[in-house]
């Protein structure tokens, strides 16, 4: 199926990729006008400019000094890119470990900074690259780049890359190796379905607006569900439906919120469509999910 280049851009922008001045040029050369780019941008409501700020202390910097944290390359099929954020007293005891799962413009610094609030939280924190079969996304630099690399990835080889990354970080010494859970964000919230659907080595999954399985595979689910979902992401969302009667039929262990004035990516707080409010409630359950998951007795 043939990626159309005017929706790829808006979501690239929408994941904060692109500035708004790089939108309007590159959908300019797609659509042959400035006047038809901005009427692409007001058809999926961003011709105006969100001025949403992150608040203050959500982001998490490299150099702060409670965490500690390297990019790493481990063996999966080939060489596997990973990026590791551990507490600064990591050698003082085990811990739960969750694995990361980007969007689809691979390993960004925004899932850096995820796995390092991660990290912050008290966990070891670890995201793997999805492109590095591809050389990894350091090899594109251009969001586009990225994005076209990650449509050529396919659904079986990111799962054995997921369960590399997770069965390797189960076995640090520094690991409770029985508690792992994994995060997710739009196609990386789609990964946290398959691996949850594909594995029984997790204790808790949170998929943020990434498309749900389809409903025959419901059954399989070996994992705690955290499902966090924006109204507005109706292509997205409007698919949880008969997922979510699938998952109380099949008696399985799930939560589900739906924000109803946010949309597709409101957690990426790079992005335009960064809703602050929506995506620290959001962060809070996440923590609190995995804190009843990995860290009960």
């Amino acid at each position: 199926m043939a990626i159309d280049p005017v929706k790829s851009l808006l979501h690239l922008y929408e994941d904060g990729a692109l500035t708004r001045r790089d939108l309007v040029q590159r959908l300019t050369k797609y659509t042959g006008s400035a006047a038809a780019a901005l009427a692409a941008m007001e058809a999926v409501g961003l011709a105006q400019v969100n001025t949403a700020a992150c608040p203050a202390g959500v982001q998490v910097p490299e150099s702060d000094p409670s965490i500690v944290s390297q990019m790493l390359t481990i063996s999966g099929e080939g060489p596997l890119y990973v990026y590791q954020s551990l507490p600064a007293d990591w050698a003082s005891k085990p811990r739960p470990a969750v694995l990361v799962i980007h969007e689809n413009r691979g390993l960004t610094d925004h899932i850096k900074d995820i796995t390092r609030r991660v990290a912050k939280a008290g966990y070891v924190g670890l995201a793997v690259d999805l492109l590095s079969r591809q050389g990894g996304t350091d090899r594109f630099p251009d969001p586009e780049g990225a994005t076209a690399a990650y449509g050529r990835t396919r659904p079986e080889e990111r799962r054995q890359d997921m369960l590399a990354a997770l069965l390797t970080i189960r076995d640090q010494v520094y690991v409770l190796g029985e508690r792992l859970g994994t995060v997710g964000f739009c196609a990386g919230g789609a990964n946290v379905w398959d691996l949850a659907l594909n594995t029984d080595q997790l204790k808790a999954a949170v998929a943020y607006y990434g498309p749900p399985p389809a409903v025959a595979d419901v059954p399989r689910l070996a994992s705690p569900m955290l499902c966090l979902y924006a109204a507005l992401d109706r292509g997205i969302t409007g698919n949880l439906g008969t997922v979510i009667k699938a998952m109380s039929d099949a008696q399985k262990n799930f939560e589900i919120h739906i924000y109803g004035n946010a949309n597709h990516a409101f957690n990426n707080d790079t992005g335009a469509r960064y809703d602050p409010v929506a995506a620290c409630d959001a962060w809070a359950k996440t923590l609190a999910f995995f804190n009843r998951y990995l860290n009960a007795a």
